[in-house]
């Protein structure tokens, strides 16, 4: 693996430990694309820091799990603002 690959998959995984921040959120922070992010954190992380690599996976599990409410407030403050008008 190349070492700026490397670099990116490390600074990611732990952007995402920090800021408790989806893969979405993440690849447009990063201006890359979300399977890009998600390969590399579920793939390439694994085989550079598997440690590291759980710390992230609990964070992200822990988004999917709260995935549905996201979504639901999204929609109730969209229709908020469209009454609003």
């Amino acid at each position: 693996m190349k070492d700026y690959i490397e670099e990116r998959v490390l600074e990611l995984a732990n952007y995402i430990i920090e800021t408790k921040s989806t893969v979405r959120a993440t690849a447009k922070k990063y201006k890359i694309s979300k399977s890009s992010v998600h390969k590399d954190i579920t793939e390439r992380l694994t085989e550079i820091n598997p440690a590291l690599a759980q710390e992230v996976k609990q964070v992200l599990e822990c988004n999917k799990a709260e995935r549905h409410i996201r979504g639901g407030l999204a929609t109730r403050q969209k229709y908020q603002e469209l009454q609003k008008k």
